[in-house]
This record gives structure tokens, C-alpha cells and sequence, in this order.
């Protein structure tokens, strides 16, 4: 006789909290993020709050073909929707601005830009990657009227727990700043995501760890998570030609698989997990060059839970 499917606290039997699944609960339909560059850049790197940006950072690495600057953001919509339509036939669209800190100009600036894409006809929400100290309330209060009819989502680069790291990176932030950003995004009930780096430099298995259960403790909906990677062009780059040894990467598909596991463990189960592993253009990463797609590392952590018969959220105390 079969054994019968466990079914998880997400209600499903899957053994983490997937962000496809959870989507196919809200929409009727496939719905597909499509990338906006809209010409923003970073305090980081304006000389507000630092110069250079990111040390890891090489907004190529994510950017979509079609992601043009010199597009208009109807036109750039335009072309995504030409580039997924050719996939996939029953689809509505979410307008994703991506590249760099997606809030950072005057409000009549940035509601001109998020208007252009929710007036398009086949956009039916937004997605705002920005930073945690990029959140004016004059802006919250905007985000939250739009997402009384519209599917709105802010993507938090909040990267690390540790303020050490943080400052290592360049970041340009506390991770102080994260928790109230969380705090005000929940309020106002605007849909959030985590983004975040395992592995970053000073950072070590026992801190993955623990930034596992100090962002259970936040109002967090989604997280995504990935590995970090040596990108061409940045300043990590030169840091690890310099000295490789001072910079531990996850070597390793295996050694990343495990790590992620025992992240998932310790992980609110209500969190969704959207990713868990980043690609970069084979010819701008240095390294760790693993050769993996997306769907094929999500087998591997499918079946390392399996074999380890555990799920996400296993070990988490509240």
C-alpha cells in the first residue's frame, strides 16, 4: 500500500513553503515578473551614503535582455511581454523594477514611473526592488493605497543580519534599518520580500544560521536567498584575485544544498521561499562556477530533504 502524502503546514506536500505554489493560490493564472530598468541608482553610490556601491555588485549579471535604459518603461514592458508570451500562452504580468534602489527619487518622480506600468494593459501589479533606508512614509502611504486594488510587492535588500558585514559590503545601511522597514511594510499590509546572501565575506555557517532565525522573528511574507558569486567589474572581484583565501565561497554545489537545508529547518514555515540559487552570465562570473540551472538545484534540496526526512521550519522555535 502507498504511502499517504504528508501534508505541510502550508498545506501542501512539498517540504518548504514554494513560492509557486503560493502564487497559484492568489492569481488565476501564470503570472510573470517582467523587468524594469528605470535609470535609478544607489545612495551607496551617489555619495549619499558611500561611493562604488555594493562590493558584489554588477547590475549585468541580472539583467534581462530585453531590460533596456534606453526603453521607455512601456517599451520595456512591451518586449518582456513579447519575450514570455512566445512561452506561455494564459499569462498576466507584474512590472518588476529591478536594477538598483527602485524608491530612490522624489515621490512625483517615481509615481510617474509606477503609473506608466500600471496603466498597461496587461500589467496587473508591481514589484519594487529597493533598500531598507529608501522608505520615505510619503511613499509607504502611496504603495499602500495602490495595493488596496493592485498586486504590490517591495523586495528588500536587506543581504545580511550583521552590521559588520554590512559595513564590509558597502552596504550603506544597519540591518536595524531592515527591521523597521519590515515593521512599516506590515502595517500597511504592502506585500514583502527578503532578499539575502549566504556566504559573504566574515560570514561563516554558524552566522547563516543565525540570520535563519533572527529573519523568522521578522513580519516577513517571501524570501529569497542565494549564494554569493565573484562577478566581473566589481570590487570583490579584485579583493578575491588578491587574496582567494580570505574569502570562503561555497565551493561546492553539495556543500551550498547543505547549507541551504539546514537554513530551511530553522525558517518560520509561513515564510515563503521564492529562490535559493542565483545564475550569473557564464562570462562575467569568476566564481563558484557549479555549471547548475535553477530547477536543477531545487531537485537537489528537494531530495537532500527527503533523504534527511525534514522540512522547513522542523527546528524552528518561536
Amino acid at each position: 500500500m502507498a504511502e499517504l502524502e504528508r501534508i505541510f503546514a502550508w498545506g501542501h506536500g512539498k517540504r518548504y513553503n514554494d513560492f509557486p505554489s503560493h502564487f497559484r493560490k492568489i492569481f488565476s493564472e501564470r503570472v510573470q515578473k517582467v523587468s524594469i530598468d528605470a535609470g535609478f541608482t544607489c545612495p551607496n553610490r551617489d555619495g549619499t551614503k558611500g561611493l562604488g556601491g555594493c562590493i558584489y555588485c554588477n547590475n549585468a549579471t541580472f539583467q534581462p535582455s530585453y531590460c533596456h535604459l534606453k526603453k521607455s518603461i512601456t517599451s520595456q514592458i512591451d518586449d518582456g511581454i513579447q519575450f514570455f508570451s512566445s512561452k506561455y500562452k494564459s499569462i498576466s504580468f507584474l512590472a518588476y523594477f529591478q536594477a538598483y534602489t527602485n524608491t530612490y527619487a522624489p515621490l512625483e518622480n517615481l509615481i510617474e514611473l509606477y503609473e506608466e506600468a500600471l496603466s498597461h494593459s496587461r500589467i496587473i501589479g508591481l514589484v519594487i526592488a529597493t533598500r531598507p533606508d529608501c522608505l520615505p512614509d510619503d511613499l509607504l502611504d502611496y504603495l499602500e493605497r495602490i495595493a488596496q486594488d493592485k498586486y504590490v510587492m517591495v523586495e528588500l535588500g536587506v543581504e545580511s543580519c550583521e552590521n559588520t558585514t554590512l559595513e564590509r559590503i558597502n552596504r550603506g545601511h544597519t540591518f536595524e534599518e531592515s527591521v523597521e522597514a519590515f515593521q512599516k511594510l506590515s502595517d500597511r499590509k504592502i506585500h514583502n520580500c527578503a532578499h539575502m546572501i549566504l556566504g559573504l565575506p566574515g560570514e561563516n555557517k554558524e552566522t547563516i544560521l543565525l540570520q535563519a532565525k533572527k529573519m523568522s522573528r521578522l513580519p516577513i511574507e517571501n524570501i529569497k536567498l542565494h549564494q554569493l558569486q565573484i562577478h566581473k567589474n566589481t570590487l570583490i572581484a579584485k579583493q578575491f584575485s588578491d587574496a582567494p583565501e580570505a574569502i570562503e565561497l561555497f565551493q561546492s554545489v553539495e556543500s551550498y544544498v547543505d547549507a541551504v537545508v539546514d537554513y530551511l529547518e530553522l525558517l518560520h514555515p509561513a515564510i515563503i521561499v521564492e529562490r535559493f540559487v542565483s545564475q550569473a552570465p557564464f562570462d562575467l562570473l569568476i566564481a563558484p562556477k557549479w555549471g547548475i540551472k535553477n530547477f536543477e538545484f531545487i531537485a537537489k534540496v528537494e531530495k537532500e530533504l527527503h533523504l534527511r526526512d525534514t522540512w522547513q521550519g522542523r527546528l524552528f522555535v518561536p
